[in-house]
């Protein structure tokens, strides 16, 4: 079984490199460039799928009209699964993802109701994205991430809501305008409204 598996782990690896030696918004399938198995710590709580481009392209569910909505507003685009697929691609070709799964965690993590799983999962997100060295920092200041550790002592529904703030901040004005004007996005663009004629 391993031995069936090794060959096309290999090739995976292999496109993925290709697709990071050419422009980073060259890449057409998104899934190229993503991980083979997502983070333990969070694999649970970020339940989102990755499509690849012919997926997002080839979907009926995906009209022309709900992928031009996404210029609309970065909140439109992140209600939207194949907006926040499509942008988690994008940001994987800039080595950011980090900054939307921090915030995905966040949202999956205000819907927690049991205390038990609350205090566990604020720690886990703590250390994987908050935390200084943590393995995918997230780009915030020194004022938020001490308010966001004294958080930690008490761990509430709310105790990521100032740093998840920021960091939404920072990927609306930096990552989203760059996002719009990619090649990734206007080809997904072009060839959805391509299918409809």
């Amino acid at each position: 079984m391993a031995a069936l598996l090794m060959p096309r782990r290999n090739k995976g690896m292999r496109t993925r490199l290709g697709c990071l030696s050419h422009k980073s918004d060259s890449c057409s399938d998104f899934t190229a460039i993503l991980p083979d198995k997502p983070n333990r710590a969070l694999k649970n709580m970020l339940r989102f799928r990755t499509f690849t481009a012919t997926e997002l392209q080839g979907s009926r569910r995906l009209s022309t009209e709900e992928a031009t909505r996404w210029a609309d507003s970065f909140d439109v685009l992140l209600s939207h699964k194949y907006g926040v697929a499509a942008f988690r691609a994008f940001l994987k070709t800039e080595f950011s993802e980090e900054n939307l799964e921090f915030w995905l965690a966040c949202e999956e993590f205000k819907k927690t109701r049991s205390t038990a799983k609350l205090v566990s999962k604020a720690h886990r997100i703590f250390e994987e994205f908050v935390d200084v060295q943590a393995p995918r920092e997230v780009n915030i200041d020194f004022q938020t991430r001490e308010a966001t550790r004294k958080n930690m002592q008490e761990p509430s529904l709310t105790c990521f809501d100032q740093a998840q703030g920021k960091v939404h901040s920072l990927m609306e004005k930096d990552s989203y305008p760059r996002f719009l004007r990619s090649k990734m996005y206007l080809d997904l663009l072009s060839q959805s409204q391509r299918r409809l004629s």
